[in-house]
C-alpha cells in the first residue's frame, strides 16, 4: 500500500489506500461510497483495522490524525479501545450482518449450509452480547450439539464459529477467538460406521408418510449424497427413462451423474405431489439436524450415525450381495482407479445397465430383509 503525507491535496488525488509516513498506524482510503479514515494496530498477537469516521465534518486529516494519535495511544497502554462492552451488540446481530458480508463470496450450499450452523445450531447464543461469549460456553454448546447431532456436526459447526470470530478480530469486535482451545470430535468411527441388517430393518420400520421419510429411504435405495437427493428437482428426473441425472454443479467431485431408479426408488418418487410453489420434490429447506433427532426418536439405533452412513451402508451391502466393485463406484459418483481421465467417461456409459441392475438387485435386497422381519 502507498504511503505519504494524508493532507487535503493528497486526498484529492487519492485512489485507493494512503498511510501515513509520519503517524504509523494512520491511513485513508478512497471508496466507492466516499474516502474513510482508518487505524491500524496489532493487540492479543492480532491485527486491527477500524475505521475513524468518513472524510468531511468533523472529519479532516489533521482532526483523524489526532484521532488516530489517541486510539493508538490507547492501543499502547494495553488496552483494546474497539473492544465491544459487555452491554455491545448481541451475536445473534454479529452474525447477520456476517452472513450478509459474506453472501457474495460462498458458493450457495456453503452459504446454506455456514448459515444453518450459525443460526440453528448456535441458535443458544444469539441473545448473548458477544462480549461476553467466552471459551467455556463454547465447549459447553459444542458438547451439546455432539449429543444431540454427532461429531461431525460438532466439528462443522466449531469450524463456522471459530470463522465467524475470525472475523470479529479484524473487525476490533474481538480480540480473541474463543472457539481455540477447544476440542474437535474424533470422527474415525463415525467414518467407518455402516448399518447392519438389524439397524437398517429398524430404520425403514420407524420411517412414516413425510416427505423427509421418502428422502430418507431414497438415500438408502440410491446410495447418494444427501443434497442431491434433498435438493432433488422434478427436472433432474426421467420417469420415462427411469432415471435421476445430476448435473456437475449438483456432485460433489462436479462430474454430471445418471442414477438408474430401481423399482422402489421410482415407486418413492412417482407418490410425490407436484407442488405449485417450488420446483424441489421434496420440498424446500430441509432441516436436516432437527430431522434426524425426530428420526433417532422413532428408530431406536445407537447414537452416532449419519446420513451419509447409508451411503456406505449400500457399498457395504452391494458388496455383500455379489456387486462388483467398479459398479458399486459408478453407482456412488466416485472417482478413482479406471474410472479416472477419459477412461471414466467411457466406463459411466458402459457400466449404466449394470448399475440399473445392481440398484434394483440392491432394492430387491431391502425388501426382503424388511418384510421378513416385519411380517
Amino acid at each position: 500500500m502507498a504511503e505519504g503525507k494524508i493532507n487535503l491535496t493528497a486526498i484529492a488525488k487519492l485512489d485507493g489506500w494512503l498511510w501515513d509516513q509520519a503517524t504509523c498506524g494512520f491511513g485513508v482510503r478512497k471508496q466507492t461510497r466516499g474516502t474513510f479514515y482508518y487505524v491500524r494496530y496489532r493487540h492479543g498477537g492480532q491485527q486491527i483495522l477500524r475505521s475513524i469516521g468518513m472524510h468531511g465534518s468533523p472529519w479532516t486529516p489533521d482532526t483523524a490524525r489526532a484521532k488516530a494519535k489517541e486510539l493508538l495511544g490507547v492501543v499502547a497502554g494495553g488496552v483494546n479501545p474497539f473492544a465491544p462492552t459487555i452491554t455491545g451488540e448481541t451475536f445473534g446481530v454479529v452474525v447477520a450482518r456476517y452472513l450478509d458480508r459474506k453472501r457474495g463470496s460462498l458458493r450457495e450450499k456453503s452459504f446454506y449450509e455456514v448459515s444453518r450452523y450459525l443460526n440453528v445450531c448456535a441458535a443458544p447464543l444469539h441473545q448473548l452480547p458477544l462480549g461476553s461469549i467466552n471459551r467455556r460456553r463454547i465447549a459447553l454448546l459444542l458438547g451439546e450439539i455432539e449429543d444431540a447431532s454427532g461429531g461431525p456436526t460438532r466439528n462443522r459447526c466449531r469450524s463456522a464459529l471459530s470463522a465467524l470470530f475470525a472475523w470479529c478480530i479484524t473487525e476490533g469486535l474481538l480480540d480473541i477467538n474463543p472457539v481455540q482451545g477447544t476440542a474437535k470430535a474424533n470422527e474415525n468411527d463415525g467414518r467407518e460406521r455402516v448399518l447392519n441388517p438389524d439397524e437398517i430393518i429398524r430404520l425403514w420400520a420407524g420411517l412414516g408418510n413425510e416427505p423427509f421419510d421418502d428422502v430418507v429411504r431414497l438415500l438408502l435405495l440410491t446410495g447418494q449424497r444427501k443434497m442431491e437427493i434433498g435438493a432433488l428437482v422434478w427436472s433432474e428426473v426421467d420417469l420415462t427413462g427411469n432415471v435421476i441425472t445430476l448435473d456437475g454443479s449438483r456432485t460433489k467431485n462436479h462430474r454430471a451423474h445418471t442414477v438408474p431408479l430401481s423399482h422402489q426408488a421410482r415407486a418413492i418418487i412417482e407418490r410425490q405431489p407436484r407442488r405449485n410453489s417450488t420446483d424441489f420434490v421434496f420440498g424446500e429447506g430441509i432441516d436436516w439436524d432437527r430431522e434426524k433427532t425426530r428420526l433417532d426418536g422413532r428408530v431406536g439405533i445407537t447414537p452416532g450415525w449419519t446420513f451419509h452412513d447409508l451411503r456406505k451402508s449400500l457399498a457395504t451391502g452391494m458388496g455383500e450381495i455379489g456387486v462388483l466393485p467398479h459398479v458399486v463406484e459408478a453407482v456412488l459418483n466416485h472417482k478413482s482407479g479406471s474410472k479416472a481421465g477419459v477412461a471414466g467417461i467411457y466406463n459411466r456409459a458402459r457400466y449404466s445397465d449394470e448399475m440399473r441392475s445392481a440398484l434394483q438387485k440392491w432394492g430387491d435386497h431391502i425388501d426382503q430383509i424388511t418384510s421378513i422381519k416385519t411380517s
